[in-house]
């Protein structure tokens, strides 16, 4: 076998090792039968958010499941059919086999990077807000645009997209939007784009076609599940109700049923639009409660910290990524220096990579800070 694909199945096998490690493979398929045993008891469908709950980790246990069976036994596969290529001489067989172990080596890879989701809340779902920065009608149209491509990243990896609350801008786009993303690793995989982000690019609302620069803050807080607690005191809120409308037209909402939580301690205001003022409380106080879960987070984390604390306004200084579309074709993420000339993949949801390299980067930074640790 050629020193190449030794190198590739070198890699592969280090790779299943961690997977391995990270869910218990010993014990694995165990767990599964007990959550099989779990999903028979009739009283368990008594309780629907304990049943969803479960469901959802079994779930995630079977597809970890089966993603190491499949690497396994396609690196085990395609190692015999090179050896066996190379006996009898054939060249296509071995070729053939080379090929699927450079994509099993890249789908490997990908996987590894999930299975490093395992911070406290990243299994959760996620509350994403995006809110218009500096630049008027043009930071209001970046922020529908920048809507979009996080609605498509969200579609494409099968999350479910809950529209929150919404405020058009006075003449084009959004003034800001939050959603609630649900979907395994939602948090764990967003988390990373929480920033300001810039868009330089030929205004279409500039007559004399004019390259503007404008600004949108992305910020992502996570879910607060049954296993964490987050107490908040009635004194300690404000709940206000208001008229609630959209952008115009017959199905504009009329009626005071609309939202708004003010925590007082901290002034954190959270909003819900949504038909129901029932629902819109229930959905304002979990907002609520992942934003001040996010600031617990953020005091454990020195470095996630620091970023928050640092955020500042939407505008110059404060960006985490430029996307630029106007000389050239370019988005840049300013923290790992990864980049892309696709700026239409990236507007169409092709973050993975983005993404990818800023958690390759927090895991050795915290690799990093351990290994100081223990010296």
């Amino acid at each position: 076998m050629r020193a190449e694909m030794l190198t590739i199945v070198d890699a592969v096998t280090k790779t299943l090792k961690l997977l391995g490690q990270r869910m218990d493979i010993e014990t694995a398929p165990h767990r599964l039968e007990e959550f099989d045993a779990m999903i028979e008891d009739g009283d368990l469908w008594s309780d629907p958010a304990r049943a969803q709950k479960l469901m959802r980790e079994r779930q995630m246990l079977i597809d970890k499941l089966a993603t190491y069976r499949k690497i396994d036994q396609e690196l085990t596969d395609n190692v015999e059919l090179i050896e066996l290529g190379e006996m009898e001489e054939d060249p296509e067989i071995v070729a053939e086999a080379e090929k699927s172990l450079r994509e099993l080596k890249e789908f490997a890879a990908a996987k590894e990077l999930e299975a490093l989701l395992d911070g406290e809340a990243d299994g959760n779902d996620t509350f994403l807000e995006i809110n218009a920065g500096a630049g008027g009608t043009e930071s209001c149209d970046w922020a529908s645009i920048l809507a979009r491509m996080y609605t498509r990243w969200a579609e494409k990896k099968g999350y479910t997209v809950e529209l929150q609350s919404e405020t058009p801008g006075e003449e084009a786009g959004i003034r800001s939007v939050a959603y609630k993303i649900s979907g395994p690793n939602a948090y764990g995989w967003l988390k990373s784009e929480s920033g300001v982000h810039r868009l330089v690019r030929i205004s279409p609302y500039d007559s004399a076609a004019r390259r503007h620069t404008s600004f949108s803050s992305v910020w992502v807080y996570p879910v607060v599940d049954d296993n964490i607690e987050i107490d908040i005191p009635a004194s300690d809120i404000r709940i206000d109700t208001y008229r609630s409308s959209g952008a115009g037209g017959q199905h504009v909402n009329t009626t005071d049923s609309a939202v708004r939580i003010t925590h007082l301690p901290t002034n954190i205001v959270v909003t819900s639009s949504m038909k129901s003022q029932h629902q819109n409380r229930e959905a304002a106080m979990n907002a609520l409660k992942a934003r001040l879960y996010q600031m617990e987070l953020d005091r454990r984390n020195a470095a996630i910290n620091a970023q928050h604390e640092a955020k500042g306004d939407a505008g110059w200084g404060n960006q985490i990524r430029s996307y630029v579309l106007q000389p050239y074709q370019m988005v840049k993420d300013l923290r790992t220096g990864h980049e892309t000339s696709d700026t239409q993949g990236v507007l169409d949801g092709d973050l993975d990579g983005f993404m990818a390299a800023t958690l390759a980067m927090d895991v050795a930074g915290k690799s990093r800070a351990d290994a100081q640790t223990d010296n």
